[in-house]
C-alpha cells in the first residue's frame, strides 16, 4: 500500500479530519453547462484552464452522485494505487524468467 503524504489528497474514502458538505447550488444551462462559484473555486484553487475530473457513482443502474477532483490529484490517486500494484507485477514477473 502506498505511503500517506503530508498534505496528501483530502479525497480518499474513509480518512479522518475529512468533511462533506453542500457548498452551493447550481444550474445546468441549455447546452449542460454549469457555473462553479468564485468562492468555491479560491478555495479549491481552481483556475482558468485547469483540468478536473468527473467521477460518478452508480446505484441500480442509474447516477446518484458526481464528484470533481482536480485532475493533478486525480493522477496522483492513480498512480498510489497502481504504482504498488505494478511493481508487483513487474517483481513476480521477473522472478518466474
Amino acid at each position: 500500500m502506498a505511503k500517506k503524504e503530508k498534505g496528501g489528497n483530502c479525497c480518499a474514502p474513509m480518512m479522518k479530519d475529512v468533511s462533506c458538505k453542500v457548498e452551493s447550488l447550481i444550474s445546468v444551462d441549455e447546452r449542460g453547462q454549469m457555473i462553479l462559484p468564485k468562492e468555491l473555486r479560491n478555495k479549491a484553487d481552481i483556475k482558468t484552464g485547469d483540468k478536473l475530473v468527473l467521477v460518478s457513482f452508480e446505484r441500480e443502474g442509474k447516477v446518484c452522485c458526481l464528484s470533481l477532483i482536480k485532475a493533478d490529484a486525480f493522477s496522483g490517486m492513480v498512480k498510489g494505487m497502481l504504482g504498488p500494484l505494478m511493481e508487483g507485477m513487474i517483481n513476480n514477473n521477473s522472478k518466474t524468467k
